[in-house]
């Protein structure tokens, strides 16, 4: 049996309600329910949470799946503390070891000491900016992209714990020109195409 652990970090906060993460969250619900063989549990940030039962959720899971807007090119603060909460709670209980570096030679290894070892993450982002401002040359981003620009410290956190990242999806422009209809769409059949190999191994 394949256990997921869906994350919603959409905040009500200034003109953002979350309601746009909720609906991604839903998404992925549904997406999970048709299956079988498929264990989910869910934490919605917004309405709070145990750090050290936290904790326990990714270390039961094999694959954790974040969804977050972005919110000045950060997570969002409330995000942020969840994180530093947990991940400090997760010390030598499930999460990360140390730093992996030995008193010998503290030169080397750093970021080996991660617990999780075996588990995937993928992380969906919201975005006001359109793609176009990660692509185009001269464009705001310099050409970098949402995973190895703005994100880059996001993912170097989760191989800090030892898991492997799965290909993200990211909503842009969903201020001035959202689509929920077909952004709902494309992500569904990016759902079926990261998943596809791994929900056939579950079931076999």
């Amino acid at each position: 049996m394949k256990k997921i652990l869906i994350i919603n970090a959409g905040q009500n906060f200034g003109h953002s309600g979350g309601r746009f993460n909720n609906t991604v969250t839903e998404k992925t619900l549904a997406f999970f329910g048709d299956q079988d063989n498929i264990e989910v549990k869910q934490t919605v940030i917004s309405q709070g949470y145990n750090p050290v039962e936290e904790v326990k959720k990714f270390v039961w899971a094999d694959v954790i799946i974040y969804h977050t807007p972005i919110w000045w090119f950060q997570l969002p603060h409330g995000f942020k503390k969840y994180i530093d909460e947990v991940f400090t709670a997760g010390h030598q209980k499930g999460i990360y070891r140390s730093d992996g570096r030995c008193s010998d030679n503290p030169k080397i290894n750093y970021g080996t000491g991660g617990m999780l070892h075996g588990r995937c993450y993928m992380l969906t982002t919201s975005w006001n900016a359109p793609e176009t401002a990660f692509t185009l040359p001269g464009e705001f981003f310099n050409q970098h992209s949402v995973d190895e620009g703005p994100l880059f410290g996001f993912h170097r956190m989760n191989a800090f714990a030892g898991m492997e990242p799965m290909k993200s999806f990211h909503f842009h422009d969903i201020e001035k020109n959202a689509n929920v209809i077909r952004d709902m769409e494309n992500y569904h059949n990016h759902l079926q195409a990261v998943f596809e190999g791994q929900l056939k191994e579950t079931v076999v």
